[in-house]
């Protein structure tokens, strides 16, 4: 289904024209048995953004994600993560399917983990008990509402796992959205960080791809899984070049995103039976909406009718998306329609109820 105004997600952006002018005129090569010069372009500069020695181009960030969870595990050890993370929750329990590894999962406050709620969660050892070996943190939370892990928690946390010699993978796959909503940059939130994924499809705007970055050690390891989970592309430079325009250009609006969430949000606290779960940090917003008001499919249906999308994130919660393809004037339609879908389902009721 196609809508005017789609806040399902920031995925369903569209290649802008410079950008579908810079994959036209894409130079490539065989990116699996030689090399192609924009992927190697991408990735030189994703590495130098993040703070790293080499980066990866892939498909996906589930990707990315799974390839890093495989390298810092061995099979049948553990990785610990925040109980609603895109990587438990999302990615099909990969890390379990295809390299044998489990999770233990610990429950933050809108996905964010403070320092203590890791405390005590390493296994002892011994011939019983399975061996933890890496922490997995995602910056920002999807399922958390945007929520930005604050640096202190980020550095803390990655000290302790340091310290109990657990390796730190952090899945960045909206990282720029945290660099923009904080203006700290990209390399400092990846320091404490063995490896980083980041996504190009999201609020970036580019057609496909994410980059897992790391040591030079472990991208040539990584380069190894790839190609065993059939990420190994040919004349990839076609893709790669709508990514690399895309973290060139498109960090800096990422703002705009930010400002058109709050305007939403605003909405949202006007409209009766509504509420934020929780207060949007970024590009993400959270609705619950109240039984009484009815369920988030009943109120998405009623927003299609005005041409506009969201997603479903529960029985009584929907989540709105700002991205690039969708404009101030169209932001302000939606609130409209928000409170008029809002205003209407609460007349229907009261009166059902008469």
């Amino acid at each position: 289904m196609t809508f005017e105004i789609d806040l399902r997600s920031d995925t369903v952006t569209k290649p802008s024209p410079e950008m579908r002018q810079a994959i036209a005129s894409a130079e490539v090569g065989d990116d699996v048995i030689g090399s192609d010069p924009t992927v190697e372009a991408l990735q030189e500069y994703v590495a130098d953004l993040l703070g790293k020695e080499a980066a990866l181009y892939m498909p996906s960030g589930s990707m990315t994600n799974q390839i890093a969870i495989r390298l810092h595990c061995g099979r049948g050890e553990e990785f610990l993560c925040e109980a609603d993370c895109h990587v438990y929750n999302y990615e099909q329990a990969a890390f379990a399917q295809l390299s044998g590894i489990v999770p233990r999962t610990i429950q933050g406050k809108h996905g964010v983990l403070e320092p203590h709620h890791l405390h005590g969660m390493i296994r002892p050892g011994g011939d019983h008990m399975v061996s933890t070996s890496l922490v997995s943190l995602e910056n920002t939370h999807n399922r958390g509402g945007g929520t930005i892990q604050p640096l202190e928690y980020v550095d803390a946390i990655c000290s302790w796992a340091q310290e109990n010699n657990l390796s730190r993978h952090l899945d960045g796959a909206r990282l720029f959205n945290a660099v923009s909503a904080t203006g700290i940059e990209a390399k400092r939130w990846s320091t404490g960080f063995d490896s980083v994924s980041i996504c190009f499809s999201k609020g970036l705007g580019a057609p496909a791809g994410s980059a897992l970055a790391g040591s030079k050690e472990f991208i040539q390891q990584a380069r190894r899984a790839r190609k065993l989970f059939g990420g190994g592309m040919r004349q990839v430079g076609i893709i790669a070049a709508g990514a690399l325009y895309a973290v060139q250009n498109n960090r800096e609006r990422l703002a705009e995103d930010h400002e058109n969430a709050k305007l939403l949000a605003d909405a949202v606290r006007n409209a009766p039976g509504l509420k934020l779960a929780p207060e949007p940090e970024t590009n993400i917003v959270v609705v619950e909406i109240d039984p009484a008001l009815g369920t988030s499919a009943e109120f998405i249906q009623q927003l299609a009718a005005y041409h506009i999308g969201a997603l479903p994130f529960g029985p009584q919660h929907l989540r709105f998306v700002t991205h690039m393809d969708v404009q101030r004037d169209q932001i302000e339609r939606a609130c409209a329609a928000i409170e008029q879908v809002a205003s209407k389902m609460t007349s229907g009721k009261s009166a059902a109820a008469v």
